[in-house]
């Protein structure tokens, strides 16, 4: 290969790699509490123009089960952009089909430790996070919707925000179904322990504002009923929330979508509760010209209209049905 074709190779290397964003690590770490290892993918925003030590807020986002901690980026690949686009740092574990509780029956599934004792500890102390609930959210599809709001309802010090879609937000209804026997125990014996072990057995746990809440789901999926009651109670008890049903199924190409949705939810209330990192944009020529005159001492004057115009800012809103 010639000197120049290597350059250019090189060259488009460096901008392939520019192009994918954030930074994509997978890493894992032991559970004292399961004494198993658990792995994680960890996506990481790498904006130059971030000043030097910019913490970021973080986004837990849980797989559904039968997935793994590359879940999310099988079904959002785009996800390292987002990370560089929106200043948001987004963690996946391996949590096997253990709908996020500490299971009763074994020993070893003891997810809502791990998550509350251990990853969250873990990722604030190796990565650029602002460690507060102010700045983390959680959400998750499926399985994963219903740890999301599990684990958020449970450790309400922990998030601040949080949401599920096509969530299993009501267990009972399946009794059979995606081996939540075996971390429960049959249902028809265990009665109790099914009631406390699922999102709507949370909501004594929550007041209006405690959190906030974003959940959907698609209208030809089979955990359809089971959200709708889920908004039925939480309006029942004058819960804020933001309820949405669109066309689709329990599919990836549905969470592929709802996920665009919740990003902005989450990206507002960052926006609050004033922990989203925003990245300075270019000075334009009358923003240089201000700066030069104040630099002399003198005053730059704006009309008016322009200067509320400059001042006004998008406002994100995430759609839904109340």
């Amino acid at each position: 290969m010639s000197t120049a074709r290597h350059i250019i190779s090189l060259v488009m290397l460096l901008w392939a790699a520019t192009a994918m964003g954030g930074r994509v690590d997978s890493a894992v770490i032991h559970s004292t509490a399961m004494n198993r290892d658990i792995r994680l993918t960890v996506v990481v925003p790498e904006r130059p123009a971030d000043a030097r030590g910019t913490r970021y807020p973080v986004v837990y986002m849980l797989h559904g089960a039968y997935g793994d901690e590359k879940a999310w980026l099988t079904i959002k690949p785009e996800l390292p952009g987002i990370a560089d686009r929106e200043g948001m740092i987004f963690v996946t574990a391996a949590a096997l089909n253990s709908w996020y509780f500490d299971s009763p029956v074994l020993e070893d599934y003891r997810y809502e430790t791990f998550f509350t004792h251990t990853l969250i500890h873990y990722i604030d102390s190796l990565y650029p996070t602002q460690s507060r609930r102010e700045a983390r959210a959680i959400t998750g599809l499926s399985m994963g919707g219903h740890g999301a709001l599990y684990l958020a309802m449970r450790h309400k010090d922990l998030y601040g925000a949080c949401g599920s879609m096509s969530g299993g937000v009501d267990i009972r209804p399946f009794p059979r179904n995606w081996n939540i026997p075996d971390v429960l125990g049959e249902m028809a014996a265990n009665k109790k322990r099914w009631d406390e072990h699922t999102v709507v057995g949370q909501l004594d746990s929550i007041a209006n504002g405690d959190l906030r809440i974003t959940f959907d789901c698609g209208e030809d999926d089979f955990f359809l009923e089971v959200n709708k009651d889920l908004h039925k109670r939480l309006l029942g008890r004058g819960i804020d929330h933001d309820f949405t049903t669109r066309p689709g199924g329990h599919s990836r190409t549905y969470w592929a979508n709802s996920i665009d949705y919740h990003l902005l939810f989450f990206h507002k209330y960052f926006a609050d509760m004033h922990t989203l990192v925003t990245t300075p944009e270019p000075m334009g020529k009358g923003a240089k010209t201000a700066k030069a005159a104040r630099a002399r001492g003198k005053s730059a004057k704006a009309s008016p209209k322009s200067a509320q115009a400059e001042g006004r800012q998008p406002k994100a809103t995430a759609t839904g049905r109340r």
